[in-house]
């Protein structure tokens, strides 16, 4: 569901998340192990493949396809799911997808405010702030503001689109493309596609001026 922003009010929701949930996890992490319901290796194994394997590398190429192939940017629209597994990327949460594209009119921004549902498998592990309280709260409430606390300031003639991701649907963010980088390969794209731009608390990187 999208929210514009043109309602604001001042509400004062904090500044982090409760610095006691990452000690909740680690010691959840250390029963299951100590039960032997878990392999530590295949725990280790299965956080490496999320944080570094996957990272925000698979959502990347998804946007530097789209970029560069129209055809294939015409079936993200119809049927992101697919489109995405096409790649070969899916699972995890990352059925029910769909993309929202950025243009010099509008400015899409992802939030999800009941919980935190993430596409694992385009973007790895989901970041802290995404899944914090105050994200979470103020995404909508204050979408402008939250994404100038990102560095990125929006035009006030561009609007603001907040998407809220749910178990039934999650949203992947197709930022503009670049400037000058007509003719450039799809590995050169993916590489200034950030997980960032992709939830749109930012945009694609610019190229290197002496490139």
């Amino acid at each position: 569901m999208a929210h514009d922003d043109h309602d604001h009010h001042n509400h004062d929701h904090g500044q982090d998340p409760p610095s006691d949930m990452t000690l909740r996890v680690k010691a959840l992490e250390s029963l299951l192990v100590e039960k032997g319901l878990v392999d530590p290796a295949a725990l280790d194994a299965i956080i490496d493949t999320y944080e570094h394997k996957v990272g925000p590398r698979n959502g990347a190429r998804v946007v530097a396809r789209a970029w560069s192939d129209p055809a294939y940017l015409d079936r993200l629209r119809a049927d992101a799911t697919a489109a995405i597994a096409e790649l070969g990327y899916g699972g995890r949460q990352g059925e029910h997808m769909m993309i929202v594209e950025n243009t010099p009119q509008v400015h899409n921004l992802v939030v999800c405010t009941l919980c935190s549902c993430y596409p694992w498998s385009v973007l790895g592990l989901p970041p802290v702030w995404y899944k914090s309280s105050p994200y979470r709260s103020r995404a909508v409430i204050d979408p402008r503001g939250v994404i100038a606390e990102f560095g990125l300031a929006v035009a006030e003639d561009v609007e603001v689109r907040v998407w809220d991701s749910t178990a039934e649907i999650r949203y992947l963010v197709v930022p503009q493309r670049p400037a000058g980088t007509e003719g450039w390969s799809e590995d050169d794209l993916a590489a200034l596609v950030s997980r960032d731009s992709m939830f749109g608390v930012n945009l694609a990187k610019a190229p290197e001026v002496d490139r």
